[in-house]
């Protein structure tokens, strides 16, 4: 079979195989453009999830009319100097727009400030026509309709109109975290309005609580009261951005955000730093919430990795990963204890569901009539009719149990006190007063200084697991055993790094046999390893040899925990692996050594217990990701019995 070029077209639809992928594709592309030509307005308009019209419009720079031939050509780009490296705009391929060119319906309309009028150039299916004059105000109009009408075949593999919908909604907000200076707006009949207004002036540094604004735009007001501030620099690296106290955290990872010189991406490696910074304050079935910016040399990561630019490589991965996992940790430790306002939430909602709150004792009208109607009769059918049975006359005998007086006493009561509550009345109605939830609750005495303590003062123990607290403005309920066993895993995990760990000689060294690559990864994290029980050294080319092991993990599978190791070691250049099996190992001490549920406590104990929560980093939660604690504000109490 003989070679032969490719036409340009084909050139251009196999180029959109990998750049255009679904309509959502297509919006990140063009909202991408506007950016990068200074826009502070992004409208976008949709129709069919996309595949029947995508119209971006903004008020950017716009484009002149000599070059408006070049914007759809391939190769063609104003964001890429002479060095591929210093790549400093959303965009530098020159793909996007040929590509979607030639499997759709595409319609560029720009004017420049310095032009009297605007032009228009048309691709179909990869043929051009144009430029030609148009009516046009400053900046430019991107339409694109009946995508992939030239490549039919990829239409079979969208999704409904309403999951594309959504995916183009999900690609704006992710891009519209990262420029809070710029109003986004997402219309067209197949969807709801989004709009997105600016936090800040355009040109304006953006201050934190700019951003903070955008990010609740995106990810709602809630995460705003449950976020903690992140600004840490290593080695030319700086990771500013949000992240979430553990215990606000979501059933799957779509609410987390990175952004690498303000570019959003989905990298592994950014993700998987995140995850194993909440790695034992979070429940292994949970997701943490988060926004992170990194900035560093564009020289020193490399965003060309694949044409939808999501994926990056990072010259130096390990410090990435420790800038993330240190400062994120950092950021938990010096927050102090604080509950998450979901969890008051859900208490709230679980009330009022179950009949309670303002709207739960609605009382009926009284009927306008002294006398009740008897019910119908149901004439409609003879099977249905029944006899009613002979009426009978009220009287405490015949009466339903729950309709029978109570006699509370042999002695009568005089009317007087019947109609107030007099002393008799009181002294019989406290006959029938349930009793407090512990006798103890009115022996613990509350000093002032306690109220003001963040888990304030111990009232009671309840089913014998629950401590209630009271502080100056809310009631605290906190899990005992969850709560104890998270600061005795804090104090383990203090002593384990305090000193080398203690380590046990194997009878007969191990070894393992592992790819020459692996062995030396493996040996040149030895003295890493040697801190936490584990001593390997190099045998022959293509093994290692283990001498030693974690005393701490009794038992184990050598073979297996090496390979992890390496494993470990290849993908992230980290040997954490094995700390994390110490701290399991030291978690699970920590589960059986603390206060267990159904242990009557003393006052002096349960405050003792809430001071220790309060002074030691992540006690809001357990091992496990459990809530520790619950704060109902006083304000949250009064709502529920319709003060407020």
């Amino acid at each position: 079979m003989s070679i032969r070029l490719l036409s340009e077209t084909i050139i251009n639809q196999i180029a959109a195989g990998e750049v255009i992928e679904r309509p959502a594709s297509v919006v990140k592309e063009l909202v991408e453009n506007a950016i990068d030509a200074g826009a502070t307005r992004i409208e976008i308009v949709t129709a069919g999830g996309g595949k029947n019209l995508i119209r971006v419009t903004d008020n950017g720079g716009g484009i002149p009319a000599d070059e408006l031939t070049l914007a759809v050509s391939r190769h063609c780009t104003s964001k890429l100097t002479d060095d591929v490296h210093d790549i400093r705009a959303l965009g530098f391929r020159g793909e996007a727009l040929p590509s979607i060119g030639s499997v759709a319906r595409l319609s560029i309309k720009s004017r420049t400030a310095e032009a009297d009028s605007g032009y228009e150039v048309v691709v179909r299916g990869g043929h051009l026509e144009g430029p030609r004059p148009t009516a046009i105000n400053r900046g430019t109009i991107v339409e694109v309709s009946d995508l992939f009408y030239a490549t039919p075949a990829r239409l079979k593999f969208m999704k409904t109109d309403r999951a594309e919908s959504t995916a183009i909604t999900e690609v704006v907000k992710r891009i519209a975290i990262s420029f809070p200076q710029i109003r986004f707006s997402i219309a067209g009949t197949d969807r709801s309005p989004l709009e997105l207004p600016a936090t800040c002036s355009a040109g304006e540094t953006v201050t934190e609580a700019a951003m903070l604004e955008r990010i609740s735009q995106v990810l709602g007001a809630d995460f705003s009261e449950n976020a903690l501030a992140l600004d840490s620099e290593r080695e030319g690296v700086r990771l500013t951005g949000f992240t979430a106290i553990p215990s606000f955290n979501r059933a799957n990872s779509l609410h987390q955000f990175a952004y690498i010189n303000g570019r959003p991406v989905r990298d592994k490696q950014v993700f998987g730093a995140l995850r194993g910074a909440y790695s034992d304050v979070i429940a292994r079935d949970r997701h943490p919430v988060g926004v992170l910016f990194l900035q560093l040399d564009p020289a020193h990561v490399d965003v060309n990795v694949h044409p939808a630019k999501a994926d990056v490589r990072f010259r130096d991965p390990g410090l990435v990963r420790g800038l993330i996992v240190g400062t994120i940790r950092h950021a938990l430790a010096q927050s102090g204890i604080r509950p998450a306002t979901s969890g008051a939430e859900a208490m709230l909602k679980a009330f009022q569901a179950q009949g309670f709150g303002t709207k739960g004792f609605e009382t009926p009208e009284p009927s306008s009539s002294s006398f009740t109607s008897p019910p119908a009769r149901n004439w409609q059918s003879a099977s249905n009719y029944r006899p009613e049975p002979p009426r009978q006359e009220w009287s405490p005998q015949t009466a339903h149990p729950a309709q029978r007086p109570l006699h509370l006493d042999t002695q009568p009561v005089p009317r007087f006190e019947q109609v107030g509550f007099g002393e008799a009345m009181q002294a019989t109605i406290s006959q029938f007063t349930a009793p407090s939830a512990d006798s103890r609750a009115a022996e613990i005495e509350a000093p002032a200084e306690l109220l003001r303590a963040p888990l304030g003062a111990a009232r009671a123990q309840i089913h014998a697991n629950y401590i209630v607290a009271q502080t100056e403005d809310s009631l605290v309920i906190v899990d005992q055993h969850a709560a104890h066993e998270r600061l005795v895993y804090e104090a383990l995990k203090t002593a384990l790094d305090a000193k080398p760990m203690a380590a046990q000689m194997l009878l007969i060294p191990e070894i393992v046999d592992l790819p020459e690559e692996d062995a030396e990864r493996v040996v040149a994290h030895a003295q890493t390893l040697e801190r936490f029980g584990l001593s390997v050294e190099q045998f022959g080319p293509g093994a290692v040899a283990v001498r030693e092991t974690p005393a701490m993990l009794g038992e184990m599978d050598v073979q297996q925990l090496i390979r992890d190791l390496a494993d470990e070691i290849a993908e992230h250049d980290t040997a954490n692996g094995l700390k994390d099996m110490l701290n399991h190992v030291a978690a699970t001490m920590a589960c059986h050594g603390s206060v267990r549920s159904g242990r009557r406590m003393k006052g002096e104990e349960m405050n003792a217990l809430l001071r220790q929560m309060e002074a030691t980093p992540g006690s809001g939660t357990c091992n496990h990701g459990r809530p520790t604690y619950i704060e109902l504000k006083l304000s949250d109490i009064e709502r529920l019995f319709g003060r407020r």
